[in-house]
């Protein structure tokens, strides 16, 4: 039997990568005569660099670069790959990690994940992986956008960088000097969410509270993105604000569209496209995927529904493997190509208590999945 190992992190608890270490030992304990591969999956957010470094050639570079806070300084990493496409993780330059205690809803920058995207420019990127997700920042991508060279003019044709509590100041933008730049690049922003960029389900109201701000600064917020929006989409003649994901890491999903001129793409899409999974499916008996917490949710366009929709039109069987299932939440499985989901917890308890023991919790529902497989398989 050959199996494929596919899963999401298993979030706050175990790494995309460590979950497929630990798939992989417990095959290789209970069931010696089966073979595996694994890829490692992330959404755009924490643990994206590292699932593209586990399954490609590349080299990681560290840099000096803003934080999210105005005169913080942070050292961020991307990975350069064997083809150049550059992965940038913009958590690493602009995430909520880097504001604890220290939230600043209308000051945070994307500024320093555009010097990340410079530094690889400037070391020969053809291809440029956003992964967009974790972010401290609500500004539009506007702070990328100044570090890669575009220009914000004020009412009185002065240049300042825009943040979130600044983004009605500005009249005019002036996008040449990163048209030039990005001629021949593409650039593909990942994001599993659907959120436009303004209104009840966009970017300052849904996700302005969990980066610090009040009814006031999403108000805020709001106009700023809605003003700049608008200039945009007159100057390009392109929709922006009504983008499914749109709305992702502080509308950086919309300042992707247009000052990159980029692909928002679901995080699973693109792994899959980039390791050629659909191209070589077929040579597997099983897949093996999960996350976290395995929903309703994971069935619209996340890391399971993206594995199990491919692996179905190939007919090869699919088993999740997830921190927790909720089946009242779930549809008919099978209709999704999926055998069976297991929830690796042993006991009811809490979270802060299961955590600490997901891993060996996950090798023990995995060696008893296994175990049962190599029990029931013809000889």
């Amino acid at each position: 039997m050959r199996c494929l190992f596919i899963p999401d992190s298993f979030k706050g608890t175990l790494s995309a990568v460590e979950v497929c270490k630990t798939l992989t030992e417990a095959l290789n304990e209970v069931y010696p005569e089966a073979t595996s591969d694994s890829i490692p999956v992330a959404d755009g957010g924490e643990g994206t660099l590292e699932c593209f470094l586990s399954v490609r050639k590349g080299r990681r570079y560290v840099q000096n670069v803003a934080g999210p806070l105005p005169g913080q300084r942070v050292s961020a990493a991307y990975a350069l790959l064997e083809d150049q496409t550059a992965v940038i993780e913009m958590a690493q330059a602009a995430g909520l990690t880097l504001v604890e205690g220290q939230k600043d809803p209308l000051g945070a920058t994307t500024y320093g994940v555009g010097e990340l995207m410079d530094d690889a420019l400037k070391r020969g990127a053809k291809e440029i992986i956003l992964g967009l997700g974790g972010s401290a920042t609500t500004d539009l991508g506007c702070g990328m956008a100044a570090a890669l060279g575009v220009l914000f003019y004020d009412e009185a044709g002065k240049t300042f960088v825009p943040d979130g509590g600044t983004l009605c100041r500005v009249a005019r933008i002036d996008l040449s000097p990163l048209e030039s730049r990005l001629r021949h690049v593409k650039v593909t922003a990942l994001c599993d969410i659907k959120n436009p960029l303004l209104g009840p389900s966009g970017a300052a109201a849904v996700f302005g509270p969990q980066k610090g701000a009040g009814l006031q600064e999403i108000q805020c917020l709001e106009r700023g993105l809605g003003s700049v929006a608008a200039l945009l989409e007159r100057k390009l003649k392109r929709e922006l604000c009504s983008l499914p994901g749109a709305g992702a890491a502080g509308g950086l999903g919309a300042g992707a569209v247009a000052f990159l001129n980029a692909t928002l793409s679901s995080g699973i899409e693109t792994v899959l496209r980039l390791n050629a999974v659909e191209k070589n499916l077929s040579r597997y008996d099983l897949v093996v995927t999960g996350e976290g917490c395995f929903d309703a949710q994971s069935l619209q366009g996340k890391v399971i529904d993206g594995v199990s929709s491919l692996a179905k039109a190939q007919g090869v069987p699919v088993i999740v493997i997830a921190g927790g299932v909720k089946d009242a939440e779930l549809p008919d499985l099978q209709e999704k190509g999926i055998v069976a989901a297991f929830s690796v917890n042993r006991l009811p308890e809490p979270l802060s208590q299961a955590s600490v023991k997901a891993c060996r919790n996950l090798k023990a529902t995995a060696r008893q999945v296994f175990s049962l497989l190599k029990a029931v398989q013809k000889p």
